[in-house]
């Protein structure tokens, strides 16, 4: 058998304001296998965004263990979870988070120049994922030259750049047209069959709808968790 991507045993998330305890994650038990279409779900302070931010080692968890392609990342320092996040996590979000004054291209192989790859090689891998998401034309352009769909298509390619083991889409559709959303699902479709693992957080269910799995929150637990395609 092999390995899920990811496992979380028992992970418990708490937040401490004051002298009061905020109870978010309450023991949470997940598995989720490499090329997976997953959808995260649940209301306003279900705990989805602070799950999203354990999977995406952007925080670690007050109890419990999450193991993310073979490595515990639920121990680690912020050196070593800002090395797995840039290796194995490529992120998606609803702002795009793209820097203003430089171009496509250059917004792109940012992951790369991380990673410590060369000029040449971080503007071939760039141009390869730029033209993989239909923006061969666009790749000289500054994000304020874009629309907010070609805005999301550079942020796709810029997650996509290291070929990370998973691809993180926090509402990656929340800033965008009902047509250029469709657009832009329609494009992780692609990914998806590319044999990339998609985690997707959405409040939308038609959003969720592309996704063949989708994992229900409620007050920090796991509610439902179904297969629909």
């Amino acid at each position: 058998m092999a390995q899920p991507l990811i496992k979380i045993t028992n992970i418990k998330r708490d937040f401490i304001l004051g002298s009061e305890t905020i109870y978010v994650l309450k023991g949470i038990d997940l598995e989720i296998n490499k090329g997976e279409y997953v959808a995260l779900m649940g209301p306003s302070g279900s705990g989805k965004s602070t799950l999203m931010n354990l999977l995406g080692c952007l925080d670690t968890p007050t109890s419990g263990t999450y193991i993310l392609n073979g490595k515990d990342v639920s121990q680690m320092h912020d050196d070593e979870l800002a090395e797995i996040r840039n290796k194995e996590i490529g992120f998606v979000f609803q702002t795009f988070n793209l820097m203003p004054r430089t171009s496509a291209l250059d917004n792109v192989a940012l992951p790369m120049v991380y990673a410590g790859y060369p000029k040449s090689e971080r503007n071939i891998r760039a141009t390869e994922v730029l033209t993989q998401v239909n923006l061969a034309d666009r790749m000289d352009h500054k994000p304020n030259e874009l629309s907010g769909g070609q805005r999301q298509r550079v942020a796709i390619a810029r997650a996509l750049v290291n070929n990370p083991s998973i691809i993180l889409a926090d509402e990656p559709t929340g800033n965008l047209d009902s047509k250029t959303s469709e657009e832009i699902m329609g494009l992780f479709d692609v990914i998806h069959k590319n044999g990339n693992t998609i985690i997707l957080v959405t409040h939308e269910e038609d959003i969720a709808a592309h996704a063949h799995r989708i994992i229900r929150l409620r007050d920090g637990m796991v509610e439902k968790d179904e297969q629909v395609k």
